[in-house]
Formats: C-alpha cells, structure tokens, sequence
C-alpha cells in the first residue's frame, strides 16, 4: 500500500510543480510567479458557426492538440479590419521548468467570435485563411 502512495505522491508532484522562480524584472524578491510561454499548439479543424440571430453572432469551434497535458490553451481574437479580416491567433502556456508526461493533449474549444452584418468575412487562424459570407 505504502509504494502505491509513494508512485502517486510522485506522478503527482510532476504534473504539479511546487516551486516557482521570480519573474524577471521583479523588484520583491519574495513575490513567486510561474515561468510561462507562448507555446505552439496543434490544430486539427476550425469550423465556423453562424448562428441564427440578427446581427449574426459568429463562433468558431478549433480542434488539435496541446503539446502535453499540463499546457493550457490560450488565444487573442483581433477585431474585424477594413477588409473584413479577423485574426485569432492560438497558442499554449506551460510552466517551462515542469516536468509533465510527453503526449498529446487533445483539445476542443469553442470561441465567440463576435456579431456581424451582411458582407464577407476572412477569420485568420494561426495564418490559414477561412472566409465566411454573412
């Protein structure tokens, strides 16, 4: 019984780190924070959602991979330019110094785009173009 508790205590301990560095730059040596990246992240699909409603509320539902389990999805969406493009650019955050099992993480999100009148749209993810007409 005893090893078995031991073997989870540790699986545990990797995919939850205990110790964190100061940040760069920071003035209080005793503030702690998490080392983190912008990570790449895996796409599989995008598929836009237009939904039935006036203006018409746009969603985008984005399917991959995370590099490994303890990564964390994370975006920033663009507003429309005057061209009509949109950009939503997707990556993942990790604690850089955690130890965390190699394997895939798989992932689906579906993320608001936003509310639209008539005219043609291009929503630009991760650089691939995906045009839609409202």
């Amino acid at each position: 019984m005893i090893p078995l508790l031991l073997a989870v205590a540790v699986l545990a301990a990797a995919c939850f780190p205990l110790d964190f560095l100061s940040a760069p730059g920071d003035d209080d040596p005793g503030t702690t924070l998490p080392i983190a990246g912008r990570l790449p992240v895996y796409i599989d699909s995008v598929d836009i959602l237009l939904l039935e409603s006036w203006p018409v509320q746009v969603h985008v539902v984005v399917k991959g991979n995370l590099p490994n389990p303890c990564h964390t999805l994370a975006w920033d969406l663009g507003e429309p330019d005057a061209d009509g493009r949109i950009v939503l650019d997707l990556y993942s955050t990790a604690d850089l110094d955690q130890v965390c099992v190699e394997m895939l993480q798989g992932f689906e999100q579906t993320i608001a785009v936003g509310s639209f009148t008539s005219g043609s749209y291009v929503l630009v993810v991760n650089g691939v173009e995906y045009p839609f007409t409202i």
